[in-house]
Protein backbone atom coordinates (compact mmCIF):
# COMPACT_ATOMS: atom_id res chain seq x y z
CA UNK A 1 0.00 0.00 0.00
CA UNK A 2 3.07 2.15 0.69
CA UNK A 3 4.56 1.75 -2.69
CA UNK A 4 0.89 2.54 -4.30
CA UNK A 5 0.39 5.66 -2.27
CA UNK A 6 3.92 6.83 -3.00
CA UNK A 7 3.08 6.96 -6.97
CA UNK A 8 -0.32 8.39 -6.47
CA UNK A 9 -1.25 12.61 -7.16
CA UNK A 10 -1.31 13.68 -3.45
CA UNK A 11 -4.04 15.71 -3.95
CA UNK A 12 -5.97 12.68 -5.50
CA UNK A 13 -7.33 11.77 -1.55
CA UNK A 14 -7.05 15.34 -0.06
CA UNK A 15 -9.68 15.34 2.47
CA UNK A 16 -10.86 17.55 5.76
CA UNK A 17 -10.32 16.12 8.81
CA UNK A 18 -12.33 18.80 11.02
CA UNK A 19 -15.46 17.08 8.70
CA UNK A 20 -14.80 13.75 8.00
CA UNK A 21 -16.56 10.68 9.63
CA UNK A 22 -16.29 7.24 8.98
CA UNK A 23 -19.25 5.07 8.44
CA UNK A 24 -20.59 1.77 7.22
CA UNK A 25 -20.27 1.39 3.64
CA UNK A 26 -23.87 1.36 2.04
CA UNK A 27 -22.67 -1.85 -0.26
CA UNK A 28 -22.15 -3.88 2.70
CA UNK A 29 -24.58 -3.19 5.18
CA UNK A 30 -23.37 -6.30 7.25
CA UNK A 31 -20.07 -4.96 8.53
CA UNK A 32 -20.11 -3.48 11.99
CA UNK A 33 -19.66 0.71 12.22
CA UNK A 34 -16.45 1.84 12.49
CA UNK A 35 -15.75 3.72 15.25
CA UNK A 36 -14.54 7.51 15.10
CA UNK A 37 -11.05 7.63 15.72
CA UNK A 38 -10.20 9.66 18.92
CA UNK A 39 -7.32 11.89 17.15
CA UNK A 40 -7.18 13.26 13.51
CA UNK A 41 -5.72 11.39 11.33
CA UNK A 42 -2.69 12.34 8.17
CA UNK A 43 -4.20 12.77 4.54
CA UNK A 44 -1.34 9.94 3.64
CA UNK A 45 -3.05 7.65 7.05
CA UNK A 46 -6.46 8.44 5.85
CA UNK A 47 -5.95 7.62 1.97
CA UNK A 48 -3.99 4.16 3.36
CA UNK A 49 -7.12 3.39 5.94
CA UNK A 50 -9.84 4.33 2.55
CA UNK A 51 -8.41 1.99 0.27
CA UNK A 52 -7.51 -0.95 2.86
CA UNK A 53 -11.44 -0.66 3.59
CA UNK A 54 -12.27 -0.77 0.16
CA UNK A 55 -9.51 -3.65 -0.66
CA UNK A 56 -11.22 -5.51 2.35
CA UNK A 57 -14.85 -4.78 1.09
CA UNK A 58 -14.42 -6.47 -2.38
CA UNK A 59 -12.40 -9.59 -1.27
CA UNK A 60 -15.51 -10.62 1.34
CA UNK A 61 -17.92 -10.14 -1.94
CA UNK A 62 -18.72 -13.92 -2.36
CA UNK A 63 -17.47 -14.92 -5.55
CA UNK A 64 -20.36 -16.60 -8.45
CA UNK A 65 -20.58 -20.12 -7.58
CA UNK A 66 -19.23 -22.16 -10.57
CA UNK A 67 -19.12 -26.04 -11.24
CA UNK A 68 -15.24 -25.47 -12.28
CA UNK A 69 -12.99 -25.33 -8.99
CA UNK A 70 -9.83 -25.16 -11.19
CA UNK A 71 -10.95 -21.91 -12.95
CA UNK A 72 -12.49 -19.90 -9.78
CA UNK A 73 -8.69 -20.86 -8.08
CA UNK A 74 -7.18 -19.86 -11.22
CA UNK A 75 -9.19 -16.37 -11.17
CA UNK A 76 -8.56 -15.58 -7.74
CA UNK A 77 -4.69 -15.82 -8.15
CA UNK A 78 -4.52 -13.89 -11.39
CA UNK A 79 -6.50 -10.99 -9.09
CA UNK A 80 -4.20 -11.42 -6.42
CA UNK A 81 -1.19 -11.15 -9.09
CA UNK A 82 -2.54 -7.63 -10.56
CA UNK A 83 -2.42 -4.30 -9.20
CA UNK A 84 -4.71 -3.12 -6.20
CA UNK A 85 -5.99 -0.08 -8.74
CA UNK A 86 -7.26 -2.68 -11.10
CA UNK A 87 -9.05 -4.46 -8.66
CA UNK A 88 -10.85 -1.10 -6.95
CA UNK A 89 -13.55 1.30 -8.97
CA UNK A 90 -11.81 4.92 -7.74
CA UNK A 91 -14.11 6.51 -10.39
CA UNK A 92 -15.75 8.66 -7.51
CA UNK A 93 -12.28 9.85 -5.98
CA UNK A 94 -11.15 11.41 -9.01
CA UNK A 95 -14.12 12.57 -9.98
CA UNK A 96 -14.56 10.98 -13.62
CA UNK A 97 -17.77 10.13 -15.02
CA UNK A 98 -16.15 7.11 -17.20
CA UNK A 99 -17.63 3.50 -16.43
CA UNK A 100 -15.29 0.93 -15.75
CA UNK A 101 -15.98 -2.97 -16.46
CA UNK A 102 -16.30 -3.33 -12.67
CA UNK A 103 -19.03 -0.92 -12.49
CA UNK A 104 -20.53 -2.06 -15.30
CA UNK A 105 -20.79 -5.62 -13.57
CA UNK A 106 -22.34 -4.25 -10.20
CA UNK A 107 -24.73 -5.92 -8.52
CA UNK A 108 -27.29 -3.77 -9.93
CA UNK A 109 -26.25 -4.05 -12.94
CA UNK A 110 -25.91 -8.39 -12.98
CA UNK A 111 -29.25 -8.35 -11.67
CA UNK A 112 -30.69 -5.80 -14.45
CA UNK A 113 -28.98 -8.62 -16.95
CA UNK A 114 -30.71 -11.70 -15.57
CA UNK A 115 -33.46 -10.30 -15.66
CA UNK A 116 -33.11 -9.13 -19.27
CA UNK A 117 -32.40 -12.85 -19.86
CA UNK A 118 -34.86 -14.35 -17.80
CA UNK A 119 -37.42 -12.35 -18.73
CA UNK A 120 -41.03 -14.11 -19.56
CA UNK A 121 -43.60 -12.82 -21.62
CA UNK A 122 -45.06 -9.92 -20.03
CA UNK A 123 -47.51 -7.10 -22.19
CA UNK A 124 -46.47 -3.77 -20.77
CA UNK A 125 -49.01 -1.17 -20.59
CA UNK A 126 -49.43 1.06 -24.07
CA UNK A 127 -50.60 4.25 -24.03
CA UNK A 128 -54.10 4.82 -25.63
CA UNK A 129 -53.53 6.33 -29.05
CA UNK A 130 -56.90 7.65 -30.08
CA UNK A 131 -57.50 10.65 -31.45
CA UNK A 132 -53.78 11.04 -32.20
CA UNK A 133 -53.49 7.65 -34.30
CA UNK A 134 -53.04 9.11 -37.71
CA UNK A 135 -49.81 10.71 -35.53
CA UNK A 136 -48.25 7.32 -34.74
CA UNK A 137 -49.65 6.23 -38.32
CA UNK A 138 -47.33 8.87 -40.03
CA UNK A 139 -49.90 11.44 -41.46
CA UNK A 140 -47.60 14.12 -40.89
CA UNK A 141 -44.26 11.65 -41.75
CA UNK A 142 -43.94 11.34 -37.74
CA UNK A 143 -42.12 15.04 -37.84
CA UNK A 144 -40.73 15.15 -34.05
CA UNK A 145 -41.28 11.76 -33.26
CA UNK A 146 -38.32 10.28 -34.55
CA UNK A 147 -35.42 11.99 -32.89
CA UNK A 148 -36.10 11.70 -29.61
CA UNK A 149 -37.78 8.81 -30.14
CA UNK A 150 -41.55 9.07 -29.04
CA UNK A 151 -42.62 6.12 -26.45
CA UNK A 152 -45.17 5.43 -27.80
CA UNK A 153 -44.48 5.27 -31.32
CA UNK A 154 -41.39 2.85 -30.12
CA UNK A 155 -43.84 0.59 -29.27
CA UNK A 156 -46.03 0.08 -32.30
CA UNK A 157 -42.46 -0.12 -34.22
CA UNK A 158 -41.56 -3.05 -32.11
CA UNK A 159 -44.80 -4.36 -31.75
CA UNK A 160 -45.12 -4.24 -36.19
CA UNK A 161 -41.75 -5.92 -35.93
CA UNK A 162 -43.03 -8.61 -33.99
CA UNK A 163 -45.44 -9.22 -36.63
CA UNK A 164 -43.03 -9.81 -38.85
CA UNK A 165 -40.78 -12.33 -36.44
CA UNK A 166 -43.89 -14.31 -36.22
CA UNK A 167 -43.95 -14.33 -40.24
CA UNK A 168 -40.67 -15.65 -40.10
CA UNK A 169 -41.38 -18.87 -37.35
CA UNK A 170 -44.33 -19.93 -39.63
CA UNK A 171 -42.36 -20.00 -42.28
CA UNK A 172 -39.59 -22.08 -40.83
CA UNK A 173 -41.71 -24.44 -38.93
CA UNK A 174 -43.10 -25.96 -42.45
CA UNK A 175 -41.40 -24.26 -45.27
CA UNK A 176 -42.17 -26.50 -48.45
CA UNK A 177 -44.89 -26.44 -50.54
CA UNK A 178 -46.18 -28.90 -52.52
CA UNK A 179 -45.82 -28.62 -56.44
CA UNK A 180 -49.35 -31.01 -57.18
CA UNK A 181 -52.08 -29.07 -55.22
CA UNK A 182 -52.93 -26.26 -53.40
CA UNK A 183 -51.32 -25.24 -49.94
CA UNK A 184 -53.19 -26.06 -46.93
CA UNK A 185 -53.91 -22.97 -44.16
CA UNK A 186 -51.44 -21.96 -41.88
CA UNK A 187 -51.68 -21.14 -38.25
CA UNK A 188 -49.75 -18.36 -37.44
CA UNK A 189 -48.88 -17.86 -33.94
CA UNK A 190 -49.49 -14.29 -33.45
CA UNK A 191 -47.51 -12.00 -30.82
CA UNK A 192 -50.31 -9.81 -30.20
CA UNK A 193 -53.61 -12.09 -29.56
CA UNK A 194 -56.03 -9.17 -30.51
CA UNK A 195 -55.37 -9.66 -34.22
CA UNK A 196 -56.75 -12.69 -36.00
CA UNK A 197 -54.91 -13.96 -39.44
CA UNK A 198 -57.36 -13.72 -42.38
CA UNK A 199 -55.41 -14.64 -45.56
CA UNK A 200 -52.04 -16.49 -46.28
CA UNK A 201 -49.52 -15.19 -48.51
CA UNK A 202 -47.53 -16.72 -51.43
CA UNK A 203 -44.63 -15.14 -53.96
CA UNK A 204 -43.34 -17.02 -56.49
CA UNK A 205 -40.46 -16.39 -58.49
CA UNK A 206 -40.63 -16.24 -62.48
CA UNK A 207 -37.49 -17.98 -62.55
CA UNK A 208 -36.46 -21.97 -62.01
CA UNK A 209 -32.97 -23.10 -61.23
CA UNK A 210 -30.90 -25.04 -63.96
CA UNK A 211 -31.33 -28.58 -64.15
CA UNK A 212 -27.48 -29.30 -63.68
CA UNK A 213 -28.24 -27.93 -60.08
CA UNK A 214 -30.68 -31.14 -59.36
CA UNK A 215 -27.76 -33.49 -60.55
CA UNK A 216 -25.13 -31.57 -58.40
CA UNK A 217 -27.57 -31.16 -55.69
CA UNK A 218 -31.08 -33.09 -55.64
CA UNK A 219 -31.92 -32.78 -52.27
CA UNK A 220 -32.53 -29.10 -51.79
CA UNK A 221 -36.05 -29.94 -50.91
CA UNK A 222 -37.68 -26.54 -50.23
CA UNK A 223 -35.16 -24.31 -51.05
CA UNK A 224 -35.34 -24.80 -54.86
CA UNK A 225 -39.40 -24.53 -54.81
CA UNK A 226 -40.71 -21.22 -56.79
CA UNK A 227 -43.45 -20.57 -54.50
CA UNK A 228 -43.07 -20.12 -50.77
CA UNK A 229 -45.22 -18.91 -48.24
CA UNK A 230 -44.20 -15.22 -47.66
CA UNK A 231 -46.38 -14.05 -44.93
CA UNK A 232 -50.30 -13.30 -44.04
CA UNK A 233 -53.14 -10.63 -43.94
CA UNK A 234 -54.30 -10.12 -40.28
CA UNK A 235 -56.95 -7.41 -38.73
CA UNK A 236 -57.60 -6.30 -35.43
CA UNK A 237 -60.62 -8.37 -33.86
CA UNK A 238 -60.79 -7.11 -30.18
CA UNK A 239 -62.94 -4.07 -28.78
CA UNK A 240 -60.46 -2.89 -26.10
CA UNK A 241 -57.47 -3.11 -28.97
CA UNK A 242 -59.30 -1.26 -31.08
CA UNK A 243 -60.59 1.54 -28.63
CA UNK A 244 -57.15 1.71 -27.86
CA UNK A 245 -55.81 2.34 -31.14
CA UNK A 246 -58.53 4.52 -32.44
CA UNK A 247 -59.23 2.35 -35.21
CA UNK A 248 -59.40 -0.77 -36.75
CA UNK A 249 -55.95 -1.76 -38.25
CA UNK A 250 -55.56 -4.34 -41.01
CA UNK A 251 -51.72 -5.45 -40.64
CA UNK A 252 -49.88 -7.27 -43.93
CA UNK A 253 -46.51 -9.30 -43.08
CA UNK A 254 -44.20 -9.97 -45.12
CA UNK A 255 -40.82 -12.07 -44.29
CA UNK A 256 -37.11 -11.88 -45.75
CA UNK A 257 -35.29 -13.79 -48.27
CA UNK A 258 -35.16 -17.88 -47.48
CA UNK A 259 -35.23 -19.67 -50.19
CA UNK A 260 -32.61 -20.17 -53.59
CA UNK A 261 -34.67 -18.43 -56.01
CA UNK A 262 -35.93 -15.42 -53.74
CA UNK A 263 -31.79 -15.00 -53.69
CA UNK A 264 -31.64 -14.99 -57.17
CA UNK A 265 -34.67 -12.77 -57.40
CA UNK A 266 -33.07 -10.73 -55.67
CA UNK A 267 -29.93 -10.56 -57.69
CA UNK A 268 -32.19 -9.51 -60.38
CA UNK A 269 -31.27 -5.62 -59.76
CA UNK A 270 -32.41 -3.87 -63.68
CA UNK A 271 -35.16 -1.64 -62.92
CA UNK A 272 -37.92 -2.04 -65.22
CA UNK A 273 -41.49 -0.14 -65.66
CA UNK A 274 -44.04 -1.04 -63.01
CA UNK A 275 -46.61 -1.45 -65.88
CA UNK A 276 -48.21 0.97 -68.44
CA UNK A 277 -50.63 3.06 -66.30
CA UNK A 278 -47.46 4.50 -64.15
CA UNK A 279 -45.60 5.73 -66.67
CA UNK A 280 -42.19 5.17 -67.88
CA UNK A 281 -40.17 7.32 -65.82
CA UNK A 282 -41.33 4.77 -62.43
CA UNK A 283 -39.43 1.79 -62.29
CA UNK A 284 -38.11 -0.99 -59.86
CA UNK A 285 -36.17 -3.62 -59.18
CA UNK A 286 -36.83 -6.55 -61.64
CA UNK A 287 -36.76 -8.92 -59.30
CA UNK A 288 -38.74 -7.95 -56.71
CA UNK A 289 -41.64 -6.69 -59.35
CA UNK A 290 -41.30 -10.52 -60.60
CA UNK A 291 -42.07 -12.07 -56.99
CA UNK A 292 -44.48 -9.53 -56.52
CA UNK A 293 -46.96 -10.39 -59.86
CA UNK A 294 -45.95 -13.66 -60.90
CA UNK A 295 -48.54 -16.53 -60.44
CA UNK A 296 -47.78 -19.87 -58.98
CA UNK A 297 -48.71 -23.34 -60.33
CA UNK A 298 -51.58 -23.16 -57.37
CA UNK A 299 -51.58 -20.08 -55.43
CA UNK A 300 -52.23 -16.57 -56.95
CA UNK A 301 -49.71 -14.01 -56.87
CA UNK A 302 -48.74 -12.08 -53.79
CA UNK A 303 -50.61 -8.42 -56.16
CA UNK A 304 -53.73 -10.58 -56.37
CA UNK A 305 -54.10 -11.86 -53.18
CA UNK A 306 -53.40 -8.58 -51.25
CA UNK A 307 -55.48 -6.50 -52.76
CA UNK A 308 -58.69 -9.32 -52.92
CA UNK A 309 -58.08 -9.54 -49.52
CA UNK A 310 -58.10 -5.67 -48.47
CA UNK A 311 -60.96 -5.07 -50.82
CA UNK A 312 -62.87 -7.86 -49.00
CA UNK A 313 -61.85 -6.68 -45.79
CA UNK A 314 -62.97 -3.08 -46.34
CA UNK A 315 -66.34 -4.57 -47.26
CA UNK A 316 -66.84 -6.39 -44.32
CA UNK A 317 -66.44 -3.63 -42.21
CA UNK A 318 -67.63 -1.15 -44.29
CA UNK A 319 -68.48 2.28 -42.04
CA UNK A 320 -66.02 1.67 -39.27
CA UNK A 321 -62.56 3.65 -39.81
CA UNK A 322 -60.20 1.53 -41.05
CA UNK A 323 -56.14 1.60 -41.26
CA UNK A 324 -53.63 -0.64 -43.39
CA UNK A 325 -50.14 -1.25 -42.28
CA UNK A 326 -47.64 -3.30 -44.39
CA UNK A 327 -44.97 -3.84 -42.21
CA UNK A 328 -41.51 -6.45 -43.46
CA UNK A 329 -37.68 -7.64 -42.84
CA UNK A 330 -35.24 -7.19 -45.82
CA UNK A 331 -37.19 -9.01 -48.94
CA UNK A 332 -40.44 -8.44 -47.24
CA UNK A 333 -39.58 -4.67 -46.66
CA UNK A 334 -39.13 -4.10 -50.64
CA UNK A 335 -42.51 -6.09 -51.17
CA UNK A 336 -44.14 -4.20 -48.83
CA UNK A 337 -43.92 -1.06 -51.12
CA UNK A 338 -45.22 -2.53 -53.53
CA UNK A 339 -48.17 -3.53 -51.78
CA UNK A 340 -48.41 -0.14 -50.17
CA UNK A 341 -48.34 1.37 -53.73
CA UNK A 342 -50.96 -0.52 -54.98
CA UNK A 343 -53.50 -0.77 -52.29
CA UNK A 344 -52.99 3.04 -52.31
CA UNK A 345 -54.78 2.96 -55.40
CA UNK A 346 -57.11 -0.21 -55.36
CA UNK A 347 -60.40 1.80 -54.31
CA UNK A 348 -61.62 5.42 -54.34
CA UNK A 349 -62.22 5.15 -50.46
CA UNK A 350 -59.10 3.33 -49.71
CA UNK A 351 -58.00 3.57 -46.09
CA UNK A 352 -54.70 5.40 -44.74
CA UNK A 353 -51.57 3.53 -45.85
CA UNK A 354 -48.75 2.86 -43.93
CA UNK A 355 -44.98 1.21 -44.50
CA UNK A 356 -42.94 0.11 -41.58
CA UNK A 357 -40.07 -1.77 -42.88
CA UNK A 358 -36.74 -3.21 -41.37
CA UNK A 359 -33.52 -3.30 -43.20
CA UNK A 360 -35.12 -2.47 -46.20
CA UNK A 361 -32.90 -2.35 -50.10
CA UNK A 362 -33.98 0.12 -52.69
CA UNK A 363 -36.81 -0.72 -54.34
CA UNK A 364 -36.83 1.60 -56.96
CA UNK A 365 -35.90 5.02 -58.83
CA UNK A 366 -36.32 8.26 -57.79
CA UNK A 367 -39.72 8.85 -59.88
CA UNK A 368 -41.03 6.06 -58.19
CA UNK A 369 -40.64 7.05 -54.77
CA UNK A 370 -41.58 10.42 -55.69
CA UNK A 371 -44.96 8.28 -57.46
CA UNK A 372 -45.32 6.67 -53.97
CA UNK A 373 -45.43 10.12 -52.30
CA UNK A 374 -47.91 11.57 -53.97
CA UNK A 375 -50.08 8.70 -53.70
CA UNK A 376 -49.98 9.07 -49.68
CA UNK A 377 -48.36 6.33 -49.01
CA UNK A 378 -46.16 6.80 -45.77
CA UNK A 379 -42.80 4.78 -45.47
CA UNK A 380 -41.17 4.67 -41.79
CA UNK A 381 -37.59 2.80 -42.74
CA UNK A 382 -35.68 1.76 -39.80
CA UNK A 383 -32.06 1.60 -40.87
CA UNK A 384 -29.01 0.06 -38.89
CA UNK A 385 -26.43 2.36 -40.09
CA UNK A 386 -24.00 -1.14 -40.33
CA UNK A 387 -26.25 -2.97 -42.05
CA UNK A 388 -25.19 -3.56 -45.59
CA UNK A 389 -28.41 -4.86 -47.00
CA UNK A 390 -29.91 -1.09 -46.72
CA UNK A 391 -27.58 0.27 -48.92
CA UNK A 392 -28.45 -1.86 -51.92
CA UNK A 393 -28.86 -1.73 -54.95
CA UNK A 394 -25.97 0.91 -55.24
CA UNK A 395 -22.58 1.79 -54.17
CA UNK A 396 -20.61 1.16 -50.96
CA UNK A 397 -19.55 5.20 -50.41
CA UNK A 398 -20.95 7.98 -48.39
CA UNK A 399 -24.91 8.49 -49.17
CA UNK A 400 -23.59 12.39 -49.64
CA UNK A 401 -21.19 11.20 -52.20
CA UNK A 402 -23.55 8.65 -54.14
CA UNK A 403 -26.21 11.60 -54.05
CA UNK A 404 -23.83 13.60 -56.01
CA UNK A 405 -23.17 11.29 -58.49
CA UNK A 406 -26.58 10.33 -58.95
CA UNK A 407 -27.17 13.85 -59.73
CA UNK A 408 -25.50 13.91 -62.76
CA UNK A 409 -26.51 13.26 -66.00
CA UNK A 410 -24.86 11.10 -67.73
CA UNK A 411 -25.52 8.30 -65.03
CA UNK A 412 -27.84 5.78 -66.74
CA UNK A 413 -31.29 4.63 -65.15
CA UNK A 414 -30.53 1.04 -65.22
CA UNK A 415 -27.53 1.56 -63.27
CA UNK A 416 -27.23 0.76 -59.39
CA UNK A 417 -27.30 4.26 -58.47
CA UNK A 418 -30.56 5.39 -60.39
CA UNK A 419 -32.15 3.63 -57.09
CA UNK A 420 -33.36 5.85 -54.32
CA UNK A 421 -34.95 5.30 -51.25
CA UNK A 422 -38.40 6.07 -50.08
CA UNK A 423 -39.90 7.89 -46.89
CA UNK A 424 -38.35 8.54 -43.78
CA UNK A 425 -36.01 6.98 -41.41
CA UNK A 426 -35.42 6.33 -38.21
CA UNK A 427 -31.89 5.11 -37.53
CA UNK A 428 -30.07 3.16 -35.03
CA UNK A 429 -26.88 1.62 -35.09
CA UNK A 430 -24.85 -1.40 -33.48
CA UNK A 431 -22.45 0.60 -31.62
CA UNK A 432 -24.98 1.73 -29.85
CA UNK A 433 -25.90 -1.28 -28.01
CA UNK A 434 -23.71 -2.09 -24.48
CA UNK A 435 -24.32 -5.68 -25.38
CA UNK A 436 -23.27 -5.79 -28.83
CA UNK A 437 -19.91 -5.79 -29.96
CA UNK A 438 -18.72 -3.11 -31.56
CA UNK A 439 -17.75 -5.32 -34.96
CA UNK A 440 -20.77 -7.46 -35.42
CA UNK A 441 -20.86 -9.57 -38.56
CA UNK A 442 -22.97 -8.67 -41.21
CA UNK A 443 -25.77 -10.89 -40.43
CA UNK A 444 -25.77 -9.65 -36.82
CA UNK A 445 -26.16 -6.08 -38.13
CA UNK A 446 -29.26 -7.49 -40.69
CA UNK A 447 -31.08 -9.50 -37.84
CA UNK A 448 -34.76 -8.53 -37.46
CA UNK A 449 -34.35 -9.65 -33.52
CA UNK A 450 -31.30 -7.46 -33.41
CA UNK A 451 -33.31 -4.28 -34.86
CA UNK A 452 -35.77 -4.67 -32.72
CA UNK A 453 -33.39 -4.92 -30.03
CA UNK A 454 -31.95 -1.60 -31.06
CA UNK A 455 -34.99 0.35 -31.11
CA UNK A 456 -35.87 -0.77 -27.96
CA UNK A 457 -32.86 0.80 -26.82
CA UNK A 458 -33.24 4.25 -28.93
CA UNK A 459 -33.46 7.07 -27.18
CA UNK A 460 -32.19 9.98 -29.63
CA UNK A 461 -28.96 10.16 -31.52
CA UNK A 462 -27.19 11.91 -29.55
CA UNK A 463 -27.89 10.08 -26.20
CA UNK A 464 -26.56 6.58 -25.03
CA UNK A 465 -28.51 3.39 -25.24
CA UNK A 466 -32.01 3.38 -23.16
CA UNK A 467 -30.85 2.87 -19.13
CA UNK A 468 -34.63 1.09 -18.70
CA UNK A 469 -34.40 -0.90 -21.82
CA UNK A 470 -37.01 -3.99 -21.02
CA UNK A 471 -36.76 -6.28 -24.23
CA UNK A 472 -35.39 -9.66 -23.42
CA UNK A 473 -32.16 -10.39 -24.41
CA UNK A 474 -32.89 -14.20 -24.31
CA UNK A 475 -33.80 -14.63 -28.62
CA UNK A 476 -30.64 -11.93 -28.90
CA UNK A 477 -27.75 -14.32 -27.30
CA UNK A 478 -29.36 -17.29 -28.98
CA UNK A 479 -29.00 -16.19 -32.18
CA UNK A 480 -26.46 -13.99 -32.20
CA UNK A 481 -24.27 -15.25 -29.05
CA UNK A 482 -20.76 -14.96 -30.83
CA UNK A 483 -21.87 -10.84 -31.60
CA UNK A 484 -22.67 -10.31 -28.09
CA UNK A 485 -19.95 -8.93 -25.68
CA UNK A 486 -18.03 -11.89 -23.82
CA UNK A 487 -18.28 -9.85 -20.44
CA UNK A 488 -22.28 -10.74 -20.84
CA UNK A 489 -22.27 -14.13 -22.08
CA UNK A 490 -19.65 -15.44 -19.74
CA UNK A 491 -21.78 -13.65 -16.86
CA UNK A 492 -24.99 -15.38 -18.20
CA UNK A 493 -23.26 -18.92 -18.04
CA UNK A 494 -22.10 -18.18 -14.14
CA UNK A 495 -25.62 -17.23 -13.65
CA UNK A 496 -26.89 -20.46 -14.56
CA UNK A 497 -29.11 -18.79 -17.45
CA UNK A 498 -30.02 -21.97 -19.66
CA UNK A 499 -30.01 -20.37 -23.44
CA UNK A 500 -30.32 -23.61 -25.10
CA UNK A 501 -33.40 -24.48 -23.45
CA UNK A 502 -35.18 -21.18 -24.79
CA UNK A 503 -34.90 -23.14 -28.19
CA UNK A 504 -38.20 -24.04 -27.11
CA UNK A 505 -40.28 -21.20 -26.00
CA UNK A 506 -43.31 -20.89 -28.36
CA UNK A 507 -43.67 -17.28 -30.15
CA UNK A 508 -45.75 -16.04 -27.53
CA UNK A 509 -43.25 -16.39 -25.24
CA UNK A 510 -40.36 -14.90 -26.55
CA UNK A 511 -41.72 -11.70 -28.16
CA UNK A 512 -43.11 -9.70 -25.44
CA UNK A 513 -43.77 -5.72 -25.72
CA UNK A 514 -41.29 -3.54 -24.49
CA UNK A 515 -42.09 -0.59 -22.20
Amino acid sequence: MQTMNSTLPPHMFQTKNTTFTCRASSINNHLPPISPPRKPLSSSTTTKLHLSNLDKLLQKQSPIQTNDTTTTTTTITEKKSKNILEGLDLSNLIWSDKKTTDDQMSPHHLKNLQHLLTKTAEYSPRNTLGSHWRQYHGCNDWKGMLDPLDENLRREVVRYGEFVQAAYHCFHSDPATSQYEPPQSRHVSLPDKSYRVTKNLYATSSIGLPKWVDDVAPDLGWMSQRSSWIGYVAVCDDKREISRLGRRDIVISLRGTATCLEWAENMRAHLIETNAQHGKNSKVGCGFLSLYKTKGTHVPSLAESVIEEVKRLMEVYKGETLSVTVTGHSLGAALALLVADDLSTCSLNAPPVAVFSFGGPKVGNKAYGNKITSQNVKVLRIVNSQDVITRVPGIFVSEEFEQKLRNFKAVSENTPLAYSHVGVELRVDTKMSPFLKPDADMACCHDLEAYLHLVDGFLASNCPFRANAKRSLARLMQDQSSNVKKLYTSKAKTMSVNIEKQRTFSISDCLPSPS
